[in-house]
């Protein structure tokens, strides 16, 4: 299932402010919502550890949600998330088409500008509980395209300045954002049961504060 809100859709407001995260119920699992510091209070603290971590240890991209469509995992949460839909030539690949890049609020076209970045990297990710995982849920991860906050198309520069870094070391460099991000970060650690290191925690605290607002809302995974 491509996911459920994309971006695209509101593209405008994410122009203005935005605060909240929404993510629609599926028929199998109940959305929860919570505000912004009761969510990164619920998640587990632990202290990590990237023994043994290779970026193939999680297998991207694949085939997507369609999976004889030709367009891979890259290529359908850019057609998710285009703002001006792109032609779709045979081999899935795109011609024209903009995207808004919310990290750094920049309007984006080709498609060939923007990187697809793992809200929460793979190798956080395998820092923070993936490393127990088996390889069909590290894949599983690597290519989430059932939540909009798991993956989202934004400009090379910001996500390669992002790399692996969490929210005590890195944050989007358009401020006004910031809430919009923690948010994010935290509905894709909420939904995959990962956890936080102090540090992490202390940032994300700290933003909640500066966020009384902001509400997290999300699914579990599969």
């Amino acid at each position: 299932m491509i996911k459920l809100l994309t971006r695209a859709a509101t593209a405008a407001s994410l122009a203005a402010l935005p605060l909240t995260l929404a993510t629609p119920a599926t028929a199998a699992q109940a959305a929860e919502t919570l505000p912004l510091a009761e969510a990164v209070a619920s998640l587990p603290l632990a202290t990590e550890s990237r023994t043994g971590y290779q970026r193939t240890s999680f297998r991207h991209w694949n085939a997507g949600a369609v999976a004889d469509d030709g367009c891979n995992t890259r290529a359908e949460v850019l057609l998710a998330e285009a703002t001006e839909a792109p032609r779709v030539l045979p081999g899935c690949q795109l011609i024209g088409g903009r995207w808004w890049s919310y990290y750094d609020r920049t309007w984006v076209t080709p498609s060939g500008l923007l990187d697809i970045d793992h809200m929460v990297p793979l190798a956080e990710a395998w820092d923070s509980g993936a490393s127990q995982w088996t390889h069909k849920r590290r894949e599983a991860y690597a290519n989430d395209l059932g939540s909009p906050t798991s993956l989202v198309a934004v400009t090379a520069r910001s996500n390669r300045s992002k790399a692996d870094q969490d929210p005590s070391e890195w944050l989007p460099p358009a401020q006004e954002v910031h809430c919009q991000y923690a948010a994010e970060w935290t509905a894709t650690k909420l939904r995959w049961s990962l956890s936080l290191d102090p540090t992490e925690r202390q940032s994300l605290t700290t933003l909640a504060t500066a966020c009384p607002t902001t509400t997290v809302t999300y699914e579990p995974a599969p």
